[in-house]
């Protein structure tokens, strides 16, 4: 069987779905891996390293693409609307494509593999139970965006982050704030905390509380009965009496903070609005908003896609796709994700895929097969 390694051709996407390493694992498997040119150059990997994982090398999309049986990609491929290379059209149909394919966002394309009899599966939308954790996706790239949010931060602020006495005087340490403590916030938590922050954090989820302060970080919650949780462990959406009484708790809190680091999300929803421009203006000039969510949406009201936005002397920062910013480092432990998710699907006698479509972890991520979107949040009557 062909596995096909495209270069990720989406704005702002610098990561790579195989790693030489995957590679020489998926190889092992009994895949003829087939990696395109450069795929994996912003992620600091040349051809030649692929090469010698055993991968043959195509010379472009339509070589890559061509004839083959898996397709691993990290986002979801190019239509022709869209412009650049259509790699919808170089799928072949009844062929396995397995990424991060945004299907809450993009109904059409859901509705193009369906049409096209492609075996679609979404990684984002992994169980979260416990065989399922070394494939989960939004785990591996949420660490890393976690400790990048705070990299940024530091970069940003005009100060330093630990306290330091000199014979010059005393400099204070950096007060930070993290919203929501899903594993983006966890490590941002213990990230700033590592640099010599004094480091709070709020979440929904009263069960996070031991997490935070098991980190070193104070927490500050809401005082309610109502259950922030959903039974597959994310956030939920919380009622309008709950968030007029975060928005108070936020409306105290924020303002005597450095730096404030927002990694609210709710699966297939708008993120959640937290920081107003009235809270925004509360806080000292040369504050830093490190807005996560930016691209659902954005926890803060200010924040833009792309861009570092300046109101009241705070600094607001909302950059894309965060973890391809760590690209090296993200690849590989997606790398590691999409094989230990293809590892149980492949007979070792005939190293063929025999696929348990009645399995919990195939359900959860499965969108189309035959034809037929299949994901029970994609059909009539989903939500």
């Amino acid at each position: 069987m062909k596995l096909a390694i495209p270069k990720e051709r989406r704005e702002h996407e610098r990561r790579v779905a195989a790693s030489p390493d995957t590679v020489k694992k998926l190889i092992a498997l009994g895949f003829d891996v087939v990696v395109e040119k450069d795929a994996g150059l912003m992620s600091s990997i040349p051809d030649h390293e692929y090469s010698a994982a055993g991968a043959k090398i195509a010379a472009d999309a339509a070589e890559t693409y061509a004839n083959a049986d898996v397709i691993f990609k990290v986002q979801r491929p190019l239509h022709a609307a869209e412009g650049g290379v259509d790699e919808m059209v170089l799928i072949k149909p009844g062929a396995i494509l397995i990424g991060i394919l945004s299907p809450f966002t993009d109904g059409a394309m859901i509705d193009a593999y369906a049409k096209g009899n492609i075996t679609a599966f979404a990684m984002e939308l992994m169980p979260r139970i416990t065989r399922a954790q070394s494939m989960d996706v939004l785990s591996s790239q949420s660490n890393l965006a976690g400790y990048t949010s705070v990299i940024d931060a530091a970069s940003e602020f005009s100060r330093a982050f630990p306290m330091m006495m000199t014979a010059a005087g005393t400099v204070a340490p950096a007060k930070v704030m993290i919203m929501g403590c899903g594993v983006a916030g966890l490590q941002a938590i213990a990230t700033a905390k590592r640099l010599g922050a004094v480091v709070s954090a709020t979440d929904v989820r009263a069960v996070a509380k031991e997490q935070v302060e098991s980190l070193g970080g104070k927490f500050v919650m809401v005082e309610s009965d109502e259950g922030g949780e959903t039974e597959g462990g994310y956030a939920k959406e919380m009622s309008d009496d709950y968030k007029v009484k975060q928005a108070a708790l936020i409306a105290e809190t924020i303002s005597k903070q450095d730096i404030v680091i927002t990694t609210a999300l709710i699966p297939g929803r708008p993120a959640p609005v937290l920081i107003t421009r009235e809270m925004v203006q509360s806080m000292k000039p040369g504050s830093v908003i490190i807005d996560l969510a930016v691209e659902s949406g954005g926890n803060c009201e200010l924040s833009q896609p792309g861009k570092i936005v300046l109101e009241s002397g705070v600094r607001i920062v909302g950059h894309y796709n965060v973890p391809s910013r760590v690209a090296t480092d993200a690849s590989a432990l997606y790398a590691r994700n999409l094989l230990n998710f293809i590892t149980p699907l492949m007979d070792e006698e005939s190293k063929t895929l025999n696929i348990d479509w009645e399995d919990e972890i195939i359900t959860g991520t499965l969108l189309t097969k035959d034809g037929a979107i299949v994901h029970e949040r994609l059909t009539e009557g989903g939500n």
